[in-house]
């Protein structure tokens, strides 16, 4: 870590990147983005805020520093910290009747929301409003939390619900600390909604600069992903199915109407509010985007880079099936080693290889294993941990995706830009980049296949039409490489981001 330097003071960056669990402690990805847009605009200097959780989940710095980074530091909101010592507080009734306001907003957006963005900024952490003490020892605060508990809850104890409320909005003061003592920066920009995007909503009302959102995953979905599959929330009845909204336990609920309302603060500050695509740009408008506000840029990719892997693939189909991704749920590796159980049974010289990061849920990761021998796959199916694709791209017949959520994956561009036809659930955009997404993309044709959610057999057969057949191989493979090169270029990417980095600066804040 010691060549990621830290401003001095008086230091500044040009861009502020304002980063949640990702780069540069984790590989692949979003972090792989953000390191290609950096190092993509040489003439702009960045700093980096990372948010993490766990201060031990982030041991690893997976990157090298690129030469225009000029500031790193590090967050940790469920680190154990001292807090300020229990004593008598008041605290200030006008205070929390703004609260009360605040939160009403939150439970039915309205046109309420540079008000309640305003009322939201003065409050929190301030002498004048809200401090750290007030929320944890003040009477006035405890009525609050007693009173909604009475109002709205359905289910938990109220001891559940108080510590819930604890520690939903703790990590607000932490945060509110952190935008008060971040070197200056002339733009600021999140790569998430979260904590990240709300740290970024404070910076843009509290400096008057501007503050820019890139959405890869839509982050409230994805928590309520995460949320449904959560241990340490403790139900009182099952979640069933995906309709978490309606079956979730009124614990899991808060959690995501917390997340949700974070979302809705930052859509409110930011401009523009950038997807990779436009089922993505719809979901932003459906969930509080301006959309005015809202445009489309999609991942690019280095094509000089992976193009030339083609010259070292082997001739026709070779029988091996890849994973690229973090061995995680969201991911599903265990419907691709499902699939690749049908495989080899038919297949005999088929192989799987997973082939990504195994550090982030140890426990997923041996169930992963368990199961593998439990298939009686030991021997045709390989955890190979974290590779440079450029290594394992030239080597595969098939790149498949099982996840169940996606953006706009890089690895299914990179794979076809080296040849690779992909197999992949029908999540993001991924139904873009296997059948086009216009009249002029899908003539082109079909760069391999979409399967459902969490369905080994139909993923098996996916596999199994492409590498039995090499003529329709074939002709996936050249659909893949014609729609990366007409439409997925890092070339475009950079020069649009250099595009909205210009106007931001230019236009300053409204």
């Amino acid at each position: 870590m010691s060549d990621w330097p830290r401003l001095g003071p008086g230091g500044s960056a040009d861009i502020c990147l304002l980063l949640e669990g990702t780069y540069p402690f984790v590989s692949g990805g979003v972090s792989s983005w953000v390191h290609q847009i950096i190092r993509g605009l040489p003439e702009l200097t960045f700093s980096i805020a990372f948010l993490g959780g766990e201060r031990a989940a982030y041991d690893e710095i997976r990157y090298e520093k690129p030469d225009n980074v000029v500031h790193l530091e590090m967050h940790y909101m469920m680190d154990g910290e001292e807090l300020p010592p229990p004593r008598v507080v008041r605290g200030r009734h006008a205070a929390f009747e703004q609260v009360k306001q605040l939160h009403e907003y939150l439970r039915q957006p309205d046109g309420r929301a540079a008000p309640a963005l305003q009322a939201m900024v003065e409050l929190l952490g301030r002498r004048d409003g809200i401090t750290l003490s007030d929320f944890l020892y003040s009477k006035q605060a405890w009525s609050y939390v007693q009173d909604h508990y009475e109002r709205f809850s359905s289910e938990p104890s109220f001891i559940d619900y108080f510590w819930t409320v604890r520690n939903m909005h703790q990590p607000l003061f932490k945060l509110s600390d952190i935008a008060d003592s971040l070197p200056p920066a002339r733009i600021y920009h999140s790569v998430s909604t979260g904590y990240a995007g709300f740290l970024g909503t404070l910076l843009r009302q509290r400096r008057q600069r501007p503050f820019i959102l890139t959405e890869h995953g839509i982050y409230t979905k994805e928590r309520k992903i995460d949320l449904a599959q959560a241990e340490w929330i403790q139900d009182t009845r099952e979640t069933l199915g995906t309709a978490i909204d309606e079956e979730a336990s009124y614990i899991r609920r808060l959690w995501i109407h917390f997340f949700e309302g974070l979302g809705r603060f930052a859509y409110a500050s930011a401009s523009p509010i950038v997807s990779l695509y436009e089922g993505n740009r719809q979901r932003q408008l459906a969930d509080g985007a301006a959309q005015d506000r809202t445009q489309v840029v999609p991942n690019g990719i280095d094509l000089p880079r992976f193009s030339a892997l083609r010259e070292s693939r082997p001739a026709g189909v070779p029988p091996v099936v890849g994973l690229i991704g973090r061995v995680v749920p969201i991911k599903d590796i265990k419907t691709f080693i499902r699939a690749m159980h049908s495989v080899c049974t038919q297949h005999p010289q088929a192989e799987g290889w997973i082939v990504g990061p195994e550090d982030e849920d140890a426990e997923y990761v041996h169930e992963c294993r368990d199961l593998v021998e439990n298939l009686g796959l030991a021997e045709r199916v390989r955890f190979l941990g974290f590779r440079r694709v450029d290594e394992i791209l030239p080597q595969l017949g098939v790149l498949v995706l099982t996840s169940i959520s996606e953006a706009l994956p890089l690895v299914v561009l990179e794979g076809f830009a080296a040849g690779v036809p992909a197999v992949t659930t029908d999540v993001g955009s991924c139904s873009e980049l296997i059948e086009g997404s216009n009249e002029a993309d899908r003539a082109i044709g079909v760069a391999g296949e979409l399967v459902p959610i969490a369905s080994p057999e139909d993923t098996a057969r996916a596999i199994l039409r492409l590498l039995d057949n090499p003529v329709r191989w074939e002709a996936t493979q050249r659909a893949g490489i014609e729609r990366v090169e007409r439409f997925y270029t890092q070339t475009d990417m950079f020069q649009a981001y250099r595009d909205i980095y210009e106007t931001a600066l230019a236009e300053g804040v409204s």
